[in-house]
């Protein structure tokens, strides 16, 4: 059994290892989609608002305002999520993740008729709302929808664990930390080669794996509650 395959104990079911790697993997496939069809960033929104600036700056408003329907559609997704964790509790991350796959799906569908309204207001509100349910990986902090904190984290434990003052379970940590990176830019890959060779279909791999996501933490809530 390799590290990231040991049981989770009494982790909460949306924080397991298989669960998270998986909305890694749709994370960096949605970002490299939207960048490739839209030209703008469906996760990592300090991009988008460092564009609007350096557009605005320059007296480009047309270009400049092509950024902020992201960054209201992802404040909108993080509202909703609240929301979502107010009223259904543990409930929220299956939830969410349904709300999400329905959302990937009528974009799909709305995609050819309304490009722009559907990817970029649609996939960001989808990153916001993932972003904002799934903050952890087996009770430590981490994200799904970019690298930078989980890149961070990852060497921090390795020099504590060097130092020779590591807590146990670190190097554990910082393994599915690196993983949730590999699997970040293997959903990029991945995402960037679909866009470009199945463009009309590319949003159904994304959807496949979030999928996997929800009948997981349906698994784990039944078995929970028998």
């Amino acid at each position: 059994m390799s590290v990231l395959d040991l049981a989770a104990g009494a982790t909460r079911r949306d924080e397991t290892v298989e669960i998270v790697l998986l909305l890694a993997f749709a994370g960096g496939y949605i970002d490299a989609y939207t960048w490739i069809i839209h030209g703008v960033m469906a996760n990592a929104q300090t991009a988008n608002l460092i564009f609007l600036w350096v557009y605005a700056t320059a007296g480009n408003w047309t270009r400049a305002l092509h950024f902020v329907p992201p960054l209201l559609a992802f404040t909108s997704g993080i509202v909703i999520a609240a929301w979502l964790r107010r009223i259904a509790g543990e409930r929220a991350s299956a939830i969410s993740t349904l709300l999400e796959i329905l959302l990937l799906i009528a974009i799909g569908i709305l995609h050819n008729r309304l490009p722009d309204l559907a990817g970029t207001l649609g996939i960001s509100l989808v990153a916001a709302m993932q972003t904002a349910i799934f903050t952890r990986v087996e009770g430590v902090t981490c994200s799904t929808v970019m690298i930078t904190g989980n890149l961070r984290q990852g060497i921090e434990t390795v020099f504590v664990a060097a130092a020779g003052a590591a807590p146990p379970g670190t190097l554990r940590r910082s393994s599915i930390l690196f993983a949730l990176c590999a699997m970040f830019g293997f959903g990029a890959a991945a995402g960037a080669f679909a866009t470009q060779a199945i463009p009309r279909l590319a949003l159904g791999i994304p959807v496949v794996a979030l999928l996997v996501v929800l009948l997981r933490c349906e698994a784990s809530h039944q078995s929970a509650v028998q």
